[in-house]
């Protein structure tokens, strides 16, 4: 989905002299339904509680975006983050452009890509600078502050969520995403 997704907008793409012309239309578009539809799929339905605590979609001019932060236990958390319908920006691993039409579909939209691995120095100040970017122009951006994620086992929190937060001012807005521990094994996706 998110392959045939990325072609359809690849035109638009080029012909607005590429940029940011496409990034609300592949992330509320593409991104969401193709997370949805995969996570229904594989999972089943997802239950959202507290939705009337979050802030709205909608940062008023002027104002800086929320930073919202996840445990991140899986990868059905990033399918299950879309139920919440905001837009926001990711940070995630810069291997992540591999991935036929999901590395496509990020780069259109937007998100922020970092080398995890070796001298990294550069990826990290890029993260900020995108990040603060996106904040102050009232994209939220979506961490899961572990940086990494574990089958069965919680990891303990980074900073540089909270950092992005106080750098710009703003509210961080927990999310928690609850998939019982050692609910899969070595076989996933096979173990559902």
């Amino acid at each position: 989905f998110t392959f045939a997704g990325s072609l359809v907008l690849l035109p638009k793409w080029i012909l607005c002299g590429f940029g940011s012309s496409v990034e609300t239309e592949a992330h509320c578009t593409v991104e969401r339904m193709g997370a949805r539809l995969c996570t229904s799929s594989c999972v089943g339905p997802v239950v959202i509680r507290g939705e009337e605590y979050l802030p709205p979609d909608d940062t008023p001019p002027g104002q800086p975006a929320p930073v919202y932060v996840a445990n991140h236990s899986s990868q059905i958390d990033v399918g299950v983050v879309y139920y919440l319908f905001r837009r926001f920006k990711w940070i995630a691993k810069q291997s992540v452009m591999y991935l036929p039409g999901v590395g496509q579909i990020m780069a259109l939209s937007g998100h922020v890509l970092i080398k995890r691995t070796g001298k990294n120095k550069g990826s990290i100040s890029n993260l900020y600078t995108k990040s603060n970017e996106a904040i102050q122009s009232g994209c939220p951006m979506f961490l899961f502050p572990q940086g990494t994620r574990r089958l069965a086992q919680r990891m303990p929190f980074k900073d540089g969520a909270f950092n992005i937060a106080i750098d710009n001012e703003t509210q961080i807005v927990p999310i928690s995403i609850d998939v019982p521990l050692g609910v899969f094994n070595d076989w996933y996706p096979l173990s559902l």
